[in-house]
């Protein structure tokens, strides 16, 4: 009884229930009884197939098929199903290329401007393009704080940017996160135009409560820009001591004054016929 479940479990269904219904004395038998009645039962029934089966395939076989042909419409979707779709990371790639962009070159989606220097150096800007960021600077342009310092205010340089490369033609990615210390915080970009890498420069400004924060991140922005544009050459005359020296005696002014409360005084720097002394300094005779 033994080795008949074991050889009944071993083989296949069908062939299984045939040999158990042979005959209901094959449990009486003994197990080597029991197992050459097993064998002789499956070998005859691998030989011969049954009749029922064999008439029953020859009838379906003889059947008109009530099976719909494949339309053409189905077999389109049926392809379709079969051909995978680009993904979405595919199709961001192959998004756009800008304006002008060499054939071959990497669209701009593929880029990480957040590590990539691609294009630094590729080929230089047009003629054009050169002699208008290299213009020098007209002298009303040119702001100068109390402490002397001359500088270009931030909007004259977007306003440049603007006019070499147009609107959406560049632009700042930051390269890291704002590091914020005690008084002061900093934050690292880079300047794009036209696809390419242009510069970076770490962009720092003062803040002097937590509710200046926001402010003071917004102008490391523009301090980033200003740093970049000096390797475009935007008013490089501000980093010339000739011209700083220049600038001083022709257009500059230096006003002593007195601090409202503590009585310190101090000079401080204008520009000629822009002398206006605001508290807490007042202007001594």
């Amino acid at each position: 009884m033994f080795t008949l479940q074991r050889a009944v479990q071993a083989a296949p269904r069908q062939a299984a229930r045939r040999a158990c219904a042979a005959s209901n004395a094959a449990w009486q038998q003994t197990p080597a009884q029991c197992a050459r009645s097993y064998a002789t039962s499956k070998d005859t029934s691998d030989e011969t197939p049954s009749k029922t089966t064999t008439e029953t395939k020859d009838a379906d076989s003889n059947k008109p098929s009530t099976r719909a042909p494949r339309t053409s419409a189905f077999a389109s979707r049926a392809s379709a199903k079969s051909t995978p779709r680009p993904t979405a990371a595919a199709q961001h790639k192959a998004a756009f290329h800008y304006p002008g962009q060499a054939e071959g070159s990497p669209a701009v989606q593929e880029i990480d401007w957040t590590t990539s220097y691609y294009g630094l150096g590729v080929a230089p800007v047009t003629k054009e393009q050169a002699a208008t960021l290299a213009r020098p600077l007209a002298t009303t342009d040119i702001e100068v704080k109390p402490d002397g310092i001359i500088y270009l205010p931030e909007i004259k340089y977007r306003r440049r940017l603007n006019e070499v490369f147009g609107p959406m033609g560049w632009g700042l990615a930051p390269r890291g996160e704002a590091i914020v210390g005690s008084n002061i915080v900093t934050r690292e970009y880079a300047l794009i135009a036209q696809g390419r890498f242009v510069a970076q420069a770490q962009g720092e400004n003062a803040y002097f409560s937590p509710d200046q924060l926001p402010s003071s991140v917004e102008g490391t922005k523009s301090n980033a820009l200003m740093r970049c544009c000096k390797d475009l050459g935007i008013g490089s005359e501000l980093w010339d001591p000739e011209f700083i020296r220049k600038f001083k005696k022709s257009e500059m002014q230096e006003v002593w004054v007195e601090h409202a409360t503590t009585k310190k005084k101090r000079t401080l720097w204008y520009k000629k016929g822009a002398v206006e002394v605001v508290y807490p300094w007042k202007k001594v005779k």
